[in-house]
């Protein structure tokens, strides 16, 4: 799949030392469930699983997000298709030097798209750690409404945290333009 700037798609093993360094920053881990840093080992087997992965079979599949014409992996998106395949969850993560220029949003509105549109899906979620205020401006950007909070609900990193659960309707698909 491709935007103006991205392109997402399959893993591939060159992948895993770029995958490897995003995934080991403190400050991209840390509302995820990974501890970091990620070892080498760890990184190239995660990088070969995802590359045998069937994005059209239920269960998670991971798009490796890359700069067009660069090849420059700077993060990926996560699509747990759902057995009925009417619905999905999904979710991201990206390199810091690449957070706040729009690539998340460009690539997780690409990923949405092709759910609701190209697949059909009827339904998109999400959810985050109440902390992580970027992930939730871009799930509002992107057209995602807040349809839960669960407070203490999960045990991470040696902590309660509180999660915000997020849906997307396919009838509210594409979002109206933010002023």
């Amino acid at each position: 799949m491709l935007t103006e700037r991205l392109a997402l798609r399959r893993f591939r093993r060159e992948d895993a030392e770029a995958f490897r360094a995003y995934r080991s920053d403190p400050a991209v881990a840390r509302y995820q469930s990974w501890e970091a840093p990620l070892s080498t080992v760890d990184a190239e087997e995660l990088v070969a699983e995802f590359a045998g992965l069937d994005p059209n079979a239920p269960g998670w599949f991971q798009y490796a997000v890359e700069l067009r014409g660069r090849g420059t992996l700077i993060g990926d998106v996560g699509v747990n298709l759902h057995e009925n395949r009417m619905q999905a969850e999904i979710g991201f993560t990206f390199a810091r030097e690449h957070q706040g220029r729009g690539h998340a949003t460009e690539a997780v509105s690409r990923v949405v798209d092709h759910l609701l549109v190209s697949q059909g899906l009827r339904r998109v979620s999400a959810e985050c750690d109440a902390r992580n205020t970027a992930s939730v401006r871009l799930l509002e950007r992107v057209g995602f409404r807040q349809e839960g909070h669960r407070p203490e609900f999960t045990w991470l990193k040696g902590e309660w945290t509180d999660d915000l659960l997020f849906g997307l309707l396919a009838p509210n698909w594409p979002p109206p333009p933010r002023p």
